[in-house]
């Protein structure tokens, strides 16, 4: 297997799994190797007496969906020359035997379904891949769409097709910086943030002064803080994610009441106080 192999590994539950996975990744790196733990075994006894890319010893689908999935897979082979395979496992795996059986190069990606873990999904990746999609690419795949809470509104089966249909997705764009698709929570992230940074510039705009209507300076002077809280945190998510502009109109318009909702608040509670006792001191 070649040095590009490299395992996006799930979240543990204690520190010392933590530090214990990190140590076995570093070392994976620095050997050129990235197989998965959870493929190291080598039992090629597991393996079936027939081509096919998708083996499903822990029974994630049902034969049909199995049935399909393999000749899509294969078309998917045909047409681009990407090799998609999928090994899912429980407590049965072939392990390093899977290697040659797919005879994996660097441009294969091997999909790892193991529900023992704490996060479904593994992937082993070929250097020919990593050349479209970075690495973040597939730690941010891996944690979409194999947290527990994602299998568990849509089944492994689920979450692993939806997984492989991201990546033929940047496949066909020639490669992509960010997995596609806005989930919903990540929206929600992102409009929080933007009416956070709103809030800020509201409360930065208030007159502090008569005779002035907007505290440019102010809201100036705190500009690096809600463009990040804004632009960085509430639009880029979505523009380097999905074409969709209604979850972008809703986070602008959120900003721009967040914006309307501070200033009028801060105007007649802080700023009149203010204003009130600048005019009693020039009394």
């Amino acid at each position: 297997m070649g040095g590009g192999w490299v395992r996006a590994g799930g979240r543990l539950g204690r520190q010392a799994r933590r530090a214990g996975a990190a140590l076995l990744l570093v070392l994976a790196l620095g050997l050129g190797l990235g197989v998965a733990p959870a493929v190291a075994a080598d039992n090629p006894e597991l393996l079936p007496d027939h081509p096919t890319p998708v083996i499903d010893l822990a029974r994630s689908f049902t034969d049909a969906q199995r049935a399909s999935l393999e000749e899509h897979l294969s078309q998917v082979e045909a047409d681009t020359g990407w090799k998609l395979r999928v090994l899912t496992q429980y407590e049965r795996t072939p392990g390093l035997a899977v290697r040659d059986f797919w005879n994996l190069d660097e441009r294969s990606l091997l999909l790892v379904a193991d529900p023992r873990g704490g996060n479904l999904l593994n992937f082993n990746v070929g250097d020919a891949l990593f050349a479209l999609m970075p690495r973040t690419y597939w730690v941010e795949l891996q944690t979409r769409f194999g947290n527990q809470y994602y299998v568990r509104d849509h089944g492994e089966d689920g979450a692993i097709v939806d997984a492989l249909g991201a990546v033929e997705t940047c496949l066909e764009r020639g490669g992509c910086q960010v997995v596609p698709g806005l989930p919903t929570e990540q929206w929600v992230l992102t409009l929080a943030t933007s009416i956070l940074g709103g809030l800020i510039v509201g409360f930065a705009a208030y007159p502090r002064q008569p005779g002035r209507t907007v505290e440019w300076a102010w809201v100036l002077l705190l500009s690096p803080l809600w463009v990040i809280l804004f632009g960085v945190f509430g639009v880029a998510p979505i523009v380097t994610r999905t074409s969709d502009l209604l979850p972008l109109a809703r986070n602008a318009l959120g900003f721009a009441g967040a914006i309307a909702t501070a200033y009028l608040i801060a105007q007649n509670t802080v700023g009149r106080s203010r204003l009130s006792g600048s005019e009693g001191g020039e009394g």
